[in-house]
């Protein structure tokens, strides 16, 4: 997959240089330090994942990828901050970002991060996911969830499988199947394990 870099602090992008170039499955095709230069490599180079700093010197990342997502369709994007500020989250969930991902993180969770993304799934820090549903906010991230969808996330709070949520909910294990993996690409978990103590910390009722 082809992979841009939107970040004006030196030291973090060879960071994510160093990290890229290890995989046989990633190919970096460009940088930018600005918003005029950003979103000119995006347009032109069209990359398959675009890792945006959601701060720099003259711009927000996320009016870069609002104003990308307006001329292509075609490229995902993945905002790359050390902020842990919520309005910051909610912002970049409205606009439709792929994945969100902390800077402190581990090299191996921004390389899942990418692959999941890559894949058509969404991926979020899943600190910032918890903190979100945890608090109690009516965010976009929980809107997003059909009342089938809600009642499958509460029963994974509730440690069943999917045999014993099909039956519960008189469908079929591949229907389930399918609500799980929309439950996690929309809220961002990883794998069921992470959604299943999201809800049960949240005490999720439908």
């Amino acid at each position: 997959m082809n992979i841009v870099i939107i970040d004006d602090h030196p030291l973090v992008c060879q960071g994510i240089i160093a990290i890229i170039s290890n995989e046989e499955d990633m190919q970096l095709v460009g940088e930018a330090s600005n918003e005029d230069e950003a979103v000119n490599l995006i347009i032109n180079t069209q990359p398959d994942i675009a890792l945006v700093d959601l701060r720099l010197v003259d711009a927000s990342g996320l009016d870069i990828v609002k104003a990308c997502k307006e001329k292509i369709s075609t490229s995902k994007y993945i905002i790359l901050t050390s902020s842990g500020n919520r309005e910051d989250f909610r912002r970049a969930c409205e606009i439709g970002v792929d994945g969100y991902v902390l800077k402190e993180a581990f090299p191996e969770e921004l390389l899942s991060a990418i692959r999941l993304v890559h894949r058509g799934r969404k991926y979020y820090d899943p600190g910032m996911v918890d903190f979100m549903i945890n608090k109690g906010e009516n965010d976009t991230l929980m809107e997003q969830l059909t009342p089938r969808e809600l009642e499958v996330f509460r029963a994974l709070g509730e440690g069943l499988n999917n045999k014993e949520i099909a039956k519960r909910l008189f469908i079929t294990e591949y229907t389930v199947k399918k609500h799980v993996s929309q439950v996690l690409s929309k809220l961002g978990f990883s794998d069921r394990t992470q959604a299943a103590l999201s809800a049960m910390q949240k005490r999720i009722t439908v």
